[in-house]
């Protein structure tokens, strides 16, 4: 059973505005320009303005018009935190309250039109952007009310699309959801409205846009020739949500529109000049610091902690991804779940870090393939075993001989019941197939049964009546884990870099729509 949520795609009316003079290039007055030169290539103006405050503490009336939330009691147990790499949640709200007609007058359901997972790993100085799809089914969770919204109870056995938790309970809940499917330790988010995202791309100077197809998008309004514009942030608004009428009418589509914006975007504030104009980047403070929502663990030492941390970076370094899919079977058509084993790869590889996101620079057009299952090394499995037999001492022996092989045993006990024939390895999400796996290949004959109630990040085996013994431990060692880079998980779902070329994105138009 699913409950649906439905994000409104209506347009609204049209008004050009005339391109304006290119910034003027400077040279930096002051060391501001190289404090935020790191920022530039993440293309994403929520973030740029993390950056820009930091640089510009003293201006505490920008600071002080941020919205904050505190999310502390809300987001629950947290996946382990592997490593010192930062993931930051962004979040761009569908919301029309206060937005004067920005995004069209249709009611939105405040949910999250946009959802991101920002993850930037200090030690390389490179940073992935993974995309989240809206419209993923995902568990329905228990979030307390927060931030205006009303919360939800848990409905196991229950599904919706990801992007109604913030609607159900705030960026607290979205963040919650995130960390539970994926497994990734999120450390804080960054919410922008429709508004502040028109109005800094207007500040930033415009963006390039390439289309290998003339777009004439009755809701929206956008209507532009084949070949490159230059657009403003009224049509750059028009150009992220529109879909209907675009290729084949997917958000799966969209998402791929828009990272070749996000990256055009950095390609844009790279070129300009705009970093060394003390005055411009002030805009840019303002505008978005009116439309932008952190939780208060975000202060002024942890934005500059991560400002550091991209010290040097280049856009060479930081890659798009969206995180794999696959069909819904209740509305294949319209709603999506995680593609396995690839989402998990992915997941995985980002949690733990593994290596510089190097991609190629084009999309290819050709459908991903499937890459070997990915295991975790047994001291990164989290399992509790359990008896569900009835025969005396056999949790106690297993729970030995696991830790024995390097398993991260939480302790033994009984089962709910001795009712078990087949032995049962009960997980909590997809995100945890990699601990599933490795934990798997120990036994001969074991169900996998998904249970939600589970904290993120542990296991519950439960030994049934035909298990003897546990499998021989492999020759090659048990403790070897096949891991896989952040870059060999995302080359297969058709990742960029930020300095891919914009006009090689004729995928992401290709379909009835779209020629």
């Amino acid at each position: 059973m699913s409950r649906r949520t439905d994000v409104d795609d209506t347009g609204w009316n049209s008004s050009r505005r005339s391109r304006g003079r290119p910034p003027a290039r400077r040279r930096p007055k002051q060391p501001l320009g190289k404090r935020i030169a790191a920022w530039t290539s993440i293309g994403l103006v929520s973030i740029l303005v993390v950056a820009v405050l930091a640089a510009y503490v003293k201006y505490r009336s920008f600071w002080d018009s941020i919205k904050r939330v505190d999310v502390t009691g809300l987001i629950g147990k947290q996946p382990p935190k592997y490593n010192n790499a930062v993931n930051i949640l962004l979040i761009g709200s569908d919301t029309r309250t206060g937005q004067g007609g920005i995004g069209g007058n249709a009611p939105g359901c405040n949910c999250s039109d946009t959802l991101m997972l920002l993850h930037i790993s200090p030690g390389h100085h490179d940073a992935t952007v993974m995309s989240l799809p809206r419209d993923t089914m995902v568990p329905i969770l228990a979030c307390g009310a927060s931030d205006g919204t009303p919360g939800q109870q848990a409905a196991p056995g229950q599904v919706e699309r990801i992007n109604a938790a913030l609607a159900a309970g705030g960026p607290a809940c979205t963040w919650k959801t995130v960390d539970e499917q994926t497994g990734i330790h999120i450390d804080h988010f960054v919410e922008l409205n429709f508004s502040g995202f028109e109005k800094i791309v207007d500040d930033l100077g415009g963006v390039e846009v390439c289309l290998p197809e003339p777009v004439h998008d009755p809701m929206s309004n956008l209507n532009l020739s084949a070949g490159r514009h230059h657009i403003w942030g009224y049509q750059a608004l028009a150009f992220w949500r529109t879909r209907e009428d675009l290729g084949e009418g997917s958000d799966l589509q969209r998402i791929q529109r828009d990272q070749f914006l996000m990256s055009s975007l950095v390609q844009g504030m790279v070129h300009s000049g705009l970093l060394n104009s003390p005055t411009k980047i002030l805009n840019v403070l303002r505008d978005a610091t009116n439309a932008m929502t952190t939780d208060t663990g975000l202060d002024q030492n942890a934005m500059l902690q991560v400002g550091d941390s991209l010290r040097g970076l280049r856009s060479s370094n930081v890659t798009f991804v969206t995180a794999p899919n696959a069909p819904y079977p209740g509305d294949p058509t319209a709603e999506l779940v995680w593609q396995q084993p690839q989402a998990s790869e992915l997941f995985t590889a980002i949690a733990h870090d593994t290596t510089l996101p190097k991609t190629s620079k084009g999309r290819s057009s050709k459908p991903a393939t499937a890459t070997p299952v990915v295991d975790a090394s047994p001291s990164q499995v989290n399992v509790q075993v359990l008896n569900g037999s009835g025969q005396p001492g056999v949790a106690g022996q297993v729970d030995s001989e696991l830790t024995s092989r390097g398993f991260h045993v939480l302790g033994s006990g009984d089962a709910s019941n001795f009712n078990y024939t087949t032995s049962v390895i009960e997980y909590p999400s997809s995100s945890d197939t990699a601990a599933v796996n490795t934990l798997k290949a120990q036994l001969s004959n074991v169900e996998l049964m998904p249970d939600s109630s589970l904290a993120p990040g542990t296991i519950d085996l439960i030994l049934g009546s035909s298990f003897s013994s546990l499998n021989a431990p492999s020759s090659s060692g048990s403790g070897a884990a096949k891991t896989q880079t952040i870059s060999q998980a995302a080359a297969s779902d058709g990742a960029i870099s930020a300095n891919t070329r914009i006009c090689h994105d004729s995928a992401a138009f290709a379909g009835p729509d779209g020629g």
